[in-house]
């Protein structure tokens, strides 16, 4: 069983997804319970189904040094650095602790197959890449964390996570492990993943897809919309910032259960949950908050609300909001978690955005519209294909279990 953890400060964060580029516009999209999703226009083929596609990627330039990781989502990366004074803070860091004392824990579910896609379509007459695609550092799965290592000039341990839908939330762990081996001193942690061929057809073979926006734990939700993210936050030692909001806990595990499809007991969730909260001190009962995977599929809603039922008292507060977004896939753990740290700085409860009926198994901590309360404690769910599951505890400045 895992022992209580020393709780990290989080000194910096920041998102970017289809509620808009920064906090501000995050927060403003919630209070004003405005969806960032679109009809498909972004697909190289008919696909009828919604998106979450982020503003500003297309006219986003890359600084010259930089040119050579050229893609759609290293400018999706670096759009999402340049929110909310996060390189500022960085450089802070590096001056503080040295570049090699700072690890960079990024996840991805596709990094820049998007380019790869692109490639492929312009062959040239030989069957081979056109002269400005023969850039080998943009087809690998570790295309995003080089990147943004190069542009926040860091030099400590650069890692890539590729578990699915979890990737950006089990960086949190990596990170808290490396500090408390004297590791580091910090760690950039994150994720994005852009909007491609490949997971939109991909996901749609899996009849995954709806041809609606989605409906998190809606009685008729009928698949996920397919959305694009970026995120990052600085954690540090809690004496470095008392004053900051924490990480108190994680906990992870894995169903082994089904490629694609969760336990039906939902057992790899509920083990993760239980670790997160024992790692943070933590009773259910002091839970105020929880940011749900609620992704829409019908298994996947079906399996996270009995857990919640089973968990949590009536007076915790539960919602998706994957309405707002669709489902960002590498980089939803990192969205949720800003969101989920936003409900604690702003004592708010965002609404389960798209769920005109709910389902009846929804028992009372569902939040369906928008409420303003006090939040000490936040919980954010990930789950991911192959049943790859983490949950996130958050915590504000001051807080005591």
């Amino acid at each position: 069983m895992p022992v209580s953890m020393i709780p990290l400060a989080i000194t910096a964060y920041t998102a970017s997804s289809a509620m808009g580029r920064g906090l501000a516009a995050q927060l403003h999209a919630l209070g004003q319970s405005s969806t960032g999703l679109r009809p498909n226009d972004f697909s190289s083929a008919p696909l009828e189904c919604w998106i979450g596609r982020v503003d500003g990627v297309e006219d986003t330039t890359l600084p010259a040094a930089l040119a050579t990781w050229e893609c759609r989502n290293n400018r999706l990366a670096w759009l999402g650095l340049n929110q909310d004074g996060f390189l500022a803070h960085v450089r802070n860091a590096r001056e503080r602790y040295g570049a090699s004392r700072i690890a960079l824990l990024l996840g991805t579910s596709t990094a820049s197959i998007g380019a790869t896609e692109e490639a492929y379509r312009r062959l040239d007459a030989d069957g081979g890449f056109a002269d400005d695609m023969l850039r080998p550092a943009i087809h690998e799965p570790h295309s995003l964390s080089a990147f943004v290592s190069a542009a926040l000039q860091l030099e400590g341990p650069c890692l890539t996570v590729s578990t699915a839908c979890s990737s950006s939330a089990k960086v949190f762990a990596n990170a808290e492990r490396m500090i408390r081996l004297g590791l580091i001193d910090a760690a950039v942690v994150g994720g994005v993943d852009s909007l491609c061929d490949s997971v939109l057809f991909g996901f749609n073979s899996l009849e995954l897809v709806s041809a609606e926006p989605c409906r998190p734990f809606d009685a008729a939700r009928n698949g996920i919309s397919i959305g694009e993210a970026a995120g990052f936050a600085l954690l540090e030692r809690i004496d470095a910032a008392p004053d900051a909001p924490r990480l108190l806990g994680y906990g992870e595990a894995s169903d082994a259960y089904h490629m694609s499809t969760p336990h039906p007991e939902g057992i790899g969730a509920e083990l993760a949950l239980r670790d997160a909260l024992q790692r943070a001190g933590l009773d259910a009962s002091q839970v105020d908050y929880i940011n749900l995977h609620g992704t829409a599929s019908v298994k996947n809603d079906e399996v996270e609300m009995a857990l919640v039922n089973r968990a949590f008292p009536a007076i915790t507060r539960a919602s998706s909001t994957k309405g707002f977004t669709g489902h960002t896939l590498g980089a939803a753990g990192i969205i949720e978690a800003t969101i989920a740290l936003q409900a604690i700085e702003h004592g708010f409860i965002p609404g389960n955005f798209g769920g005109s009926t709910p389902d009846p198994s929804c028992g009372a901590p569902f939040a369906w519209r928008n409420e303003q309360q006090r939040v000490d404690v936040a919980l954010s769910n990930s789950f991911g294909f192959g049943g790859n599951n983490v949950c996130l505890a958050f915590a504000g400045a001051g807080f005591s279990a």
